[in-house]
């Protein structure tokens, strides 16, 4: 599977073949095992800058790289998490402004996975405890003004969800996505759905940490000011504490002023919306001082592959000739309407599919509709995906199968655009296809 990936340096592979042997045990969820690993290296968590931590159905990522942008405009040195990588493992770990090296990823991997061999069957860590664990060593070894962490899953029970009082807690969007292990039953916890994902979104709250959020629909906004409330973090949501009008620029205000932002280089208005987000953890922290412009230039150098990507040129956007490429990694409803809002208007385009089986296969379609002219429906790379009679039931359109995307791309008729989208590991192959690696 692409989330345990392959490597040509022989020492990094040696440690991804360990890495991919670890499973998640099933029925267990919690944070015991990554704070008894934490523990066996010394607790690096306790040892790290200033701390920015990021979750939400949506948008999580692209805020976290705003907030990278930012800092870094300042002139300051950040580390910073995020998940998934796309193409290389090491996309993960950026140590100081740098992706981490081959050679120090073999030498991380290999201290931490040693670690966790001597916790016992008991505590037997996974994947992402293994990966969180080794980033977290990673930061604390190398000085940096700040830190800034995309939770992977959710957010209460999420492996990295072990800062004591980070400097800003932010959540993103809120919607339906991973049941499986978000909506699972669990004594004492919401029934509704939409109330579960804030109580686990929400779980990042800490005593004393800002708490800065997008607007929800009433019934989770209630659950997001209960479990604020609760732990005793100052909450800055927006509509009270903060806005922000999108137009032709970032009309930003809160109690401290009102700011001028550019647009985002990066496309859509959700793009605009999650830098919005980062301006206001920011604007609502005291550890770190950042300043309108290098806020400004961080909205403008921000990038974040995968997320309505126009493809440069490369060997798999030459099949589809003068026509743009996009890419978007985007699964669920939220990420569906997001990118219908950016195609509304734009001429009709064909659709490259790839989900994977456990997700909704209307997500996209159903919103993306009144745009398309073909479906064509290709596998998730290392997944079980959805076949083409999965999605045959959710538009009138004929849907036709290829086994990978160049050949979708050399069948489609010459008129329209393209957009490949539905999976991150799909995003992640096309990437390594067109031979555009994330640095």
């Amino acid at each position: 599977m692409r989330d345990f990936a392959t490597s040509d340096h022989p020492g990094v592979a040696a440690q991804l073949a360990r890495l991919g042997a670890l499973t998640l045990p099933q029925g267990r969820l919690g944070l015991e095992v990554i704070e008894g690993l934490l523990a066996a290296l010394g607790d690096p968590q306790h040892r790290l800058p200033p701390v920015f931590h990021v979750a939400g159905t949506n948008g999580k990522g692209s805020t976290c790289a705003y907030l990278r942008a930012m800092l870094e405009a300042q002139g300051l040195r950040v580390h910073s998490a995020t998940k998934p990588h796309l193409v290389r493992y090491n996309e993960r770990i950026r140590i100081a402004g740098e992706l981490i090296s081959d050679e120090a990823l073999a030498d991380l991997l290999a201290r931490v996975l040693d670690a966790a061999e001597g916790l016992g069957e008991d505590l037997s860590p996974s994947f992402f405890e293994v990966t969180t664990a080794a980033l977290l060593l990673a930061f604390s070894e190398t000085p940096a003004d700040a830190c800034v962490i995309e939770v992977g899953l959710g957010g209460r029970l999420d492996a990295t969800n072990v800062f004591a009082k980070p400097a800003a807690c932010g959540i993103a969007t809120l919607g339906i996505d991973h049941e499986a292990f978000l909506l699972r039953p669990e004594a004492g916890a919401p029934e509704d759905p939409l109330t579960r994902i804030a109580f686990e979104k929400s779980g990042i709250a800490r005593k004393d940490a800002p708490l800065v959020t997008q607007p929800y629909p009433y019934r989770a906004e209630t659950e997001v000011r209960r479990i604020a409330a609760a732990v005793g973090a100052p909450l800055f949501m927006r509509g009270e504490a903060w806005d922000a009008a999108i137009g032709e620029t970032i009309a930003y205000r809160d109690e401290h002023g009102d700011l001028t932002l550019p647009l985002p280089t990066l496309v859509g208005l959700h793009q605009a919306e999650n830098a919005a987000l980062a301006v206001a953890m920011l604007r609502h922290q005291s550890e770190v001082h950042v300043t309108p412009e290098a806020m400004a230039r961080g909205i403008r150098d921000a990038r974040w592959p995968a997320r309505l990507q126009r493809l440069g040129k490369g060997p798999l956007t030459e099949l589809a000739g003068p026509r743009d490429v996009w890419l978007d990694g985007g699964h669920n409803p939220d990420a569906g309407l997001a990118i219908a809002r950016h195609f509304t208007g734009h001429p009709p385009l064909h659709l490259v599919l790839g989900m994977l089986a456990n997700k909704d296969p209307a997500a996209l379609l159903k919103p993306l509709a009144p745009s398309l002219l073909s479906v064509s429906v290709v596998p998730a790379p290392g997944h079980d995906a959805h076949s083409p009679e999965d999605f045959a039931g959710h538009t009138e359109l004929p849907v036709a199968a290829f086994p990978d995307v160049a050949q979708a791309i050399a069948a489609l008729p010459p008129e329209g655009d393209v957009l490949i989208a539905g999976s991150l590991y799909l995003a992640g192959e096309v990437l390594r296809l067109n031979r555009e690696f994330p640095d």
